[in-house]
């Protein structure tokens, strides 16, 4: 029969056999200045599947859940983390001041078994790999996270939040591993059960639960769902001594704890995959709710997931090995900033499938945006004794600049429309390079760089 943990339970922190130094971001991007400002962009939240303002004050808080460092970053996450990184943009644009905070799960059962497999330290294949993913952002010119929170150096903090969870009774033991109880959160199932935008029942959650570490079969149980938050020492694995025995923290309270800790009990968006909707942060919402009962308006605002990249036929996945490394693009020259209009070619909420020739699509699009910026700025450097009389005036061009400039604010502005905003500077340059538009005045060309570089991140 499961155990229940007292209410006056109290942890203590002591002994830390394995540790992880803590973490860094990458450097970030210049972001350029644009004249006026955009607005603020409407995104689709998953549990209600109606678009919903990112920010309703001048500051927003984002919470996206990252890597386990087992391998390579690949373009499934590069996609996912570029579409964030699209919301940032957009909201820094519309004036709105970003905290971000993404984790990094550097200890749980893939990287343990990824470690074992390969005979290494796994403490090593973590740093490896997490600093990998740091190369690879910093190429593809994503804005970096305010705090990057590794999981093990967030240990206490997660340990204070298993004490909360803990004195409100919603935990309990099976073969001394402790597990949460989904019946303490009257809410359990807002995300994704009956009656939202994913509509879930008990019996598809159960399975969800099982393709995404869960085990919703195992015996002792008190509900299928109820998931672990603190997993008993396993031999030959590391552990972390604390006053449930040592072991090491669940998955989904570990995006509970630390989305907490570092952006309050409640935030504007909870981001990430479309994987993630069930079990993960359903899951990491239900312990925040029970957490931090009674305040109101625990945890997201709005919750927000892209879809999924295929390759070859099937999602792309580390578990089935058909994955498109961002680092072996870049070793074999790929231009970063073609793998970035790759990503942006497709709207975030779309499932796609990355081909060789959509990543050619995007080299030469971003040929064609390079040469229309130094046809432009040729022009714009030509005496005008030798200006042909038919240029349009300075004024003509920086107008259509400014064009530009709406076009993609209000692409972005409506759910992050990345197809629609590359298309407005298609026009751009298409006519730019074929000769049909005008391409004298430097201001104009200028701000056309400045709307790619600080909206879209494409460096032109």
């Amino acid at each position: 029969m499961p155990k229940p943990l007292p209410p006056t339970a109290r942890m203590s922190w002591f002994g830390w056999r394995d540790t992880l130094a803590c973490m860094d971001s990458w450097r970030r991007a210049d972001v350029p200045q644009l004249p006026g400002s955009g607005h603020v962009p409407r995104i689709r939240n998953t549990a209600t599947g109606e678009l919903t303002p990112a920010a309703i004050g001048p500051v927003a808080k984002l919470y996206v859940c990252g890597i386990t460092p087992y391998d390579a970053t690949h373009i499934g996450h590069a996609a996912t983390y570029t579409s964030w990184d699209l919301l940032i943009r957009a909201l820094l644009d519309a004036g709105v001041t970003v905290t971000y905070v993404q984790n990094v799960t550097d200890v749980d059962d893939p990287l343990l078994e990824r470690a074992d497999r390969d005979g290494e330290d796994w403490r090593d294949l973590a740093l490896r790999e997490t600093e990998r993913y740091r190369r690879d952002m910093e190429a593809l010119r994503l804005l970096p996270p305010d705090h990057l929170i590794g999981a093990v150096e967030a240990l206490p903090i997660i340990e204070r939040f298993n004490a909360r969870l803990a004195e409100r009774g919603a935990l309990y033991t099976v073969d001394e591993d402790v597990y949460f109880a989904r019946s303490a959160d009257p809410e359990f199932g807002a995300l994704s059960g009956p009656g939202t935008a994913s509509g879930y029942d008990a019996a598809e959650m159960a399975v969800l639960s099982a393709e995404h570490g869960g085990d919703p079969g195992r015996p002792g149980k008190k509900d299928p769902l109820d998931c672990l938050v603190w997993l008993a020492e396993r031999p030959g694995e590391p552990a972390w001594a604390s006053a449930f025995g040592p072991g090491r923290p669940g998955w989904h309270v570990e995006c509970a704890a630390i989305a907490g800790e570092y952006l309050g009990v409640s935030f504007d968006v909870q981001a990430g995959g479309a994987d993630l909707v069930f079990p993960h942060h359903e899951m990491s919402a239900s312990h925040a709710r029970v957490a931090h009962a009674p305040a109101p308006d625990v945890f997201a605002r709005v919750y927000a997931h892209t879809g999924l990249v295929s390759y070859q036929g099937a999602k792309m996945s580390k578990s089935l090995g058909n994955l498109v490394f961002v680092s072996r693009l870049l070793a074999d020259g790929i231009d970063p900033m073609a793998i970035r209009l790759a990503l942006l070619a497709h709207h975030y909420r779309s499932e796609w499938e990355w081909t060789d020739e959509g990543l050619a699509q995007a080299t030469a699009r971003l040929s064609r945006w390079r040469d229309a910026i130094a046809l432009a700025t040729a022009s714009a450097s030509t005496p005008a004794s030798s200006t042909p009389a038919s240029s349009t005036p300075a004024s003509a061009e920086t107008e259509t600049a400014h064009a530009v400039l709406d076009a993609v604010r209000a692409a972005l502005a409506d759910d992050l429309d990345a197809p629609r905003a590359l298309a407005a500077i298609d026009r751009w340059a298409d006519a730019v390079v074929s000769g049909h538009a005008e391409t004298g005045p430097d201001q104009g060309v200028e701000l056309i760089r400045r709307t790619a570089d600080a909206l879209l991140g494409v460096a032109l």
